[in-house]
Order: C-alpha cells, then structure tokens, then sequence
C-alpha cells in the first residue's frame, strides 16, 4: 500500500477556522488527490436552519452521511491529501456547475427550503463567495501542487447514497461514477468487484455525467484521469463502517495506481455531455 512520505512535498493540513473547506495534508507525489464535496451539514448560525427542522439538516439532502469518515479514513491510510467541504449543500451546492438550476435548492426531495426561496443575486454571490469559491480554489491549489511536482493528480471524489429510494432498496455496497474519461473508473471497477460480498454499480444510482460538476471542472477540463465512488450510507454510518470502507478503497486505489498505466498522463477524453473538453481547456 502507498504510504505517508516526510518530503518537502507534502500539502499540510489546513487550520480550519471559518474555512468553508478542509484539507489533510499529504504527498503531493503521490499523484491522487481525495475530494469530498458533501462532507458535512454545517450551517452558519446567521443563516439559521433554513427554516427546516434539525432533523432535516441530518438527511441526504444537507449532506452525504459517512462521505467524511470514509474520504479522511482514505486520504490518511494511502497518505494524500485531502480537500473536503465544510458547509451544507443546502446553502450552495459545490458539486453543480455555476447556471445549474440546482445550485441552490429551493424545493430538496419535495421538501421546500424556505431559507432558499426568493435569494438575490446579492445573495446568491454572497454565498458563492464565502462557501463555493472558495473550496474549489483549494481544489486548484491541490491540483496545481501536483502538477508542480511532476505527477499530475488522478482524482477520486467520495460521496454516499440512500439505501432505498421511495421505497425501494438499493442493492449496491458502492458504484462508480464517470463519464468519458476510462483510465481511472474501468480498473477501479474491476479491483472493487474483490471486496468479499459487496456488490458493485456502475454510474448507478446516479450518472457521473453532470456537466459543471467538481470532476468535470477540475478533471475533465484538465485531461486528469478521475472517478466519483459512492457508499451505500447504511454501511458508514458508524466510525466502524468508515474505516472499514476507508480501508477498502485504500487497498483497491493502491493496487489500481500501481497496475494502470496512463493515470498520470493529461488526456483529454471529452465528456458524454456533449460539452467541448480540449487544450483550450487544460487549466480550467
């Protein structure tokens, strides 16, 4: 397994602060970079609950449930750094392109978020600027620390997904989502298929081709190979659940780096939505 190098090129951890993001420092030639773009449900005190109940702030819908755990349990056992968010979704989503109408969400899950009805572009761009600006300029820097180094980041993005949808269950552990690019989504499919007893989607249950999104804009537009992982939630609920699928995507990241060639290389696959991704386009 990849570890924890002491070299003068390591990304150190951030103190938080007011940051609306986090990061674990890490080897930057490692070449991988974790994300985590829904990884808490914090709302600052001024904006209230957003007029919804505290249990609301506690679903799906303000944050992905065990994403965190799983994402930091990753990044410190293979040593790399790290980027994860520090607001709720609901106030601003940073894994939407800026003109997706669900950027901000006025209705999530038919429920109406009365705190995100009626905004302003004043407050729109208040928001954008204390919360969504912000954490994809650390992305930036992440990138371009690898870049720098000489080993352009593969980037893996961790999320989480609800068990069952109206009523449905969900039979997968964990699937992979991505969209044109197949360096890093084929392998890590096949070496997730090794863990005992979990089953494995592919882009299910939704789609990794979302236009605007943090792997288009800083993967797709830089030629990075990427992919997006998500967890079944009931399975990291608990500490114990994320460390264990922490250790997991560890073992299968590790041996997927050593094995596939290409990963570092910046390619250029385009995207399945139809958007225009060339050199023009290299730095985002």
């Amino acid at each position: 397994m990849l570890g924890r190098s002491s070299s003068l090129d390591t990304l150190v951890e951030d103190d938080l602060g007011e940051k609306p993001y986090r990061t674990i420092g890490g080897d930057v030639k490692l070449g991988l970079l974790i994300l985590c773009d829904h990884a808490q449900n914090r709302i600052p005190e001024e904006y209230g609950s957003l007029g919804l109940k505290s249990e609301d702030l506690h679903r799906h819908i303000a944050f992905d449930l065990g994403a965190e755990g799983v994402a930091a349990a990753l990044a410190k056992m293979l040593g790399a750094p790290a980027v994860l968010s520090r607001f709720s979704r609901l106030l601003i989503d940073p894994n939407r392109g800026l003109d997706d109408p669900t950027l901000i969400m006025q209705v999530a899950d038919g429920l109406v978020v009365p705190g995100n009805v009626g905004l302003s572009a004043e407050d729109i761009e208040a928001r954008l600027d204390r919360f969504y600006r912000p954490y994809h300029a650390a992305i930036d820097r992440a990138v371009e620390a690898g870049i720098a180094a000489g080993k352009p980041p593969v980037i893996l993005s961790v999320h989480s997904f609800t068990q069952a949808w109206k009523g449905v269950p969900r039979p997968w552990s964990a699937a992979v989502l991505w969209d044109k690019d197949p360096r890093l989504p084929l392998p890590l499919l096949k070496a997730l298929h090794t863990i005992p007893g979990a089953e494995i989607g592919d882009n299910v249950p939704y789609t990794g081709q979302l236009k605007g999104d943090t792997l288009y804009r800083h993967a797709t537009l830089r030629g990075l190979a990427h992919a997006l992982v998500e967890v079944r939630q009931d399975l990291i609920l608990a500490e114990e659940g994320q460390a264990e699928w922490g250790a997991h995507l560890a073992r299968v990241l590790a041996d997927v780096l050593r094995a596939a060639p290409g990963l570092h290389r910046i390619e250029h696959h385009g995207s399945n939505t139809g958007a225009y991704c060339g050199k023009d386009h290299a730095h985002g």
